[in-house]
Order: C-alpha cells, then structure tokens, then sequence
C-alpha cells in the first residue's frame, strides 16, 4: 500500500496559500521506495517524457543515498521539484507502473520531488558542466520549455540569455500555477537560482518581437542560435453574448493577478473583487486551479462542464482537492449567455443541460445540447478555463517563422527546429496548452539540437 503524503488542512488551506501537499519525510520516502519492484522492462520509463531512470534513483533512494538519486534525476530533469509537483504523472510514469495494475502505483512523482527538494534545502550542486565554447545562444520565454533548454545549453557549455516579457521569470510556473501548488520563493525561484548558478543570464521586460525582433537577436546583438518557449498564454472565449460584461475573466489573467500580482492581497493597487458567487467554465488543471483561487478569496465556486466528470481533463488530484475544498461541479452543463446588470457587471447567466451521445475522433463522448432546459444562475463573476492558444507575436512580426491554423509554430518533431535558419522552439508555443515535463523535454531535444547545428556551423 503507497505511503500516504499529509496535506494541509482543509479548513486551514481554504483561508490560506501555503502549499497543501507535504511532501515526504525521509523515513517516508525510504519506505515508500522500498515498494518498488526495479523491474527490468521498467514501463515508467518508457511513460515519462524525458526518460528520467526512475529505478535507479529509487534504488538509490531505497539506500538512503540520496545525493545519488539526484545525480541520476538531474541528468534528465532540471526541475524535479516542480515537476514532482504540477506533473500528471498518473498518466505518465506512474501509468506505466506494474503495481498499478492491481493497487497503487509507486509514487514516482512525490518521490521526485522529495528528492529535488532534498537538493534545493541543503544546496547540493548537481550540474557538471563541460568546457565553454564561446557561442552565444538566445532563449525567449522563461517557463517551462526556456529553463529546461537554457539550463542543457549551459551545461553544454554555451553562453546562454534568457528574454523574458515579463517582470519576473518563470513563465506559467509563476503566473499561472497558484501558490497552493507551486510555492514560488520556497521553489520556483530557488530552481531558476540555480540557472544563474550555471551562467545563465536573465532579461525581464523584453517582449521579442516588440523589444527586439528575432533578426536583431542574430544581426546585431550577436546571437548564433534562438530557441523560443514563448508558451501558449493568449486565452480563449466562448463567443457568446455578454461575454464582454465586467466581472469577466480570463482564467489567465484572473491566476496571473493572483500569482504573479498578488491581487488577492488588499494593499495592492489591483484587487481582485469577485463577489460571492464565481462561476469557472472549463474542466482541466487551469479550471480548478482558478475556481480553488477564488475559493481561498472567500466566495462559493461553481465548475461549469459540458461533460461529466469522467471526461474532465484535470488530474485527480485536482479534482479531490477542489472537492475537498467546497468548489461545486455544475456538470452536463453549458454557458449560453451572460447576464449583466443595468452597470454592465456581471448578475449571472444563463445555462443549458446537456447529454452526452456518441464519440468524436479522440475518442470522447459528444456533449449535444437538452432541448428546452435553459435556466438562470446568480454569480457576480465568470472565469473562463477553456483553453489558450500561442501569442502569435514573434510570428507575425518575423515572416521566417511559420505556424499552422492554430498558431502553433511549425517545427521538426525530433529537433523542434523552425523555418527560419538558426531558430528552434518547443512547447506549449509549438504544441498548443500541455504539460510542465512535455515542455521541458521538448526544450532539451532542441538544446541537443542546437548543439548540433552549432558544432557543425563553421561561421
């Protein structure tokens, strides 16, 4: 039986935004390591996106060698103590798992993280780097996909830059994911510590494509190679009437208030007023991170989803915890419109109910709209989870680049090289909205990449 993680107390963490997951003591995670079977097919490997040798930390783990475990994990991850967090790692190595099959699986994910938080609390340096090469390579974007590029490039051996559009660096692992989460000064700025530790330098306020294009980048500041890891932070509408009332937000700009502004704090020059009720429409990680925000900002939360719970994108846990935490789910249900009041605020809406009939081409059922069942909910605020699209500014402002019908730039699969000579990307900018490790794997492919096409570029 898997080793239980404390949490923080319901009652306490809902007036509050410290961390609710614990984490594992010693004793607890070399107990919980101890289930591990070391299986020789080791599927958790060939289920984690960037190959991570579960087994062999774990086995060190077992032994109490923990410097050694983390050895092991920072070849692949340089961010195991976010990962561990914010990763669905129900459906990635921990999927994979032999004890899965007919119990629970090895908590590969908590055991990550407490082997990157054994790192980051006794200031362990785990990253050998090779000798410098003297070529200047520029990251745009500081989330996920940037570190994990620029931290592979710095131990490469590179002179790595990060731009960073805006004031503080970390991309979505500071704006989007909520303190309760992904504890930022305990966590995320200790993790970026440690790029600066490699050499790596950081710009905040350059917006590349406005600041500075990616052609001055090359032409003018000296820079032999760009990876972008701009992300996926323009949000989506619904397109239905009144969505333009106040008391209508972004899912994105409601956690990037909260998190990165700290809105939720009276002394701030740009409070966050929700009122009583909150309607959050959506059903994924983003929509119960914003509808347990609002929560802790006092009102009563309901999740508004077209499908049922069983078709939800969000992880479990996230659905436990925002069970646990009071959020109501509003499922088989849709917005048909909202409603404002004579100030043009936000009064509620309108919702229909629907059922689910049949299945689309990813194999989800279809939600179809009940004839006849509209009705009228009160809320004082909408938040809308309903998914986000890359920000197309650095395409439209570089022809090179190209990107398809849904924005997402155009790239080699294995090297997430570009259309444009010298140029890579990867990440939510190339694959649309998707996980913290995905990203990051596909930041370090394009850092080998760029490796590569350095080592071979005689100019």
């Amino acid at each position: 039986m898997r080793v239980p993680v404390k949490e923080l107390k319901v009652e306490e963490r809902i007036k509050c935004f410290d961390e609710v997951c614990l984490g594992y003591s010693e004793e607890e995670a070399v107990l919980e390591a101890s289930r591990c079977l070391n299986c020789k097919s080791a599927n958790c490997v060939k289920k984690c996106p960037v190959g991570v040798d579960i087994p062999k930390f774990i086995e060190y783990i077992k032994k109490r060698e923990f410097e050694k475990a983390a050895e092991i994990i920072f070849k692949y991850n340089s961010l195991p103590s976010i990962c561990g967090r914010v990763c669905p790692q129900e459906i990635q190595c921990e999927g994979g798992c032999v004890l899965g099959k007919k119990g629970e699986a090895v908590a590969i994910g908590k055991l990550e993280r407490f082997i990157g938080d054994y790192v980051l609390n006794n200031d362990i340096d785990v990253f050998k780097k090779e000798p410098k090469k003297n070529k200047k390579v520029a990251v745009v974007g500081s989330g996920p996909a940037g570190l994990s590029c620029a931290s592979t490039l710095a131990i490469l051996g590179y002179d790595v830059t990060i731009f960073e559009a805006l004031h503080e660096a970390g991309g979505v692992l500071v704006y989007g994911i909520p303190e309760f989460r992904l504890p930022k000064e305990k966590i995320v700025k200790k993790e970026i510590e440690n790029l600066l530790k490699l050499g790596v330098e950081i710009k905040t306020n350059v917006i590349v494509g406005r600041t500075v294009t990616l052609n001055q980048l090359f032409d003018e500041l000296g820079y032999e190679a760009v990876f972008i890891g701009t992300g996926a932070g323009l949000p989506k509408f619904m397109g239905i009437k009144g969505e333009n009332a106040n008391g209508v937000y972004s899912a994105n700009e409601f956690l990037t208030r909260a998190n990165l502004m700290r809105a939720f704090l009276d002394e701030y020059d740009t409070p966050l007023k929700i009122g009583k009720r909150v309607a959050v429409i959506g059903g994924g990680n983003v929509a119960m991170d914003a509808a347990r925000t609002a929560v802790r900002l006092g009102a009563e939360v309901h999740i508004i989803y077209r499908r049922t719970e069983d078709e939800m994108p969000a992880r479990l846990e996230e659905i436990h915890h925002a069970k646990e935490e009071g959020v109501i789910f509003d499922v088989l249900t849709n917005p048909v419109e909202i409603l404002a009041d004579e100030n043009g605020w936000v009064k509620g809406m309108v919702l229909r109910k629907m059922e689910l009939k049949g299945v689309d081409e990813s194999g989800r059922r279809i939600p179809v709209e009940v004839e006849g069942s509209d009705y009228v909910e009160e809320f004082d605020t909408v938040i809308m989870a309903i998914g986000t699209v890359p920000n197309p500014i650095i395409s439209y402002t570089t022809s090179e680049i190209k990107i398809n019908n849904k924005r997402c730039i155009v790239v080699e699969e294995d090297t997430g090289k570009t259309t444009m000579e010298g140029v890579y990307a990867g990440g939510d900018a190339v694959t649309g909205a998707a996980t913290v490790i995905l990203a990051m794997g596909a930041g370090k492919r394009a850092a080998y990449a760029i490796d590569h096409y350095l080592s071979n570029n005689n100019n």
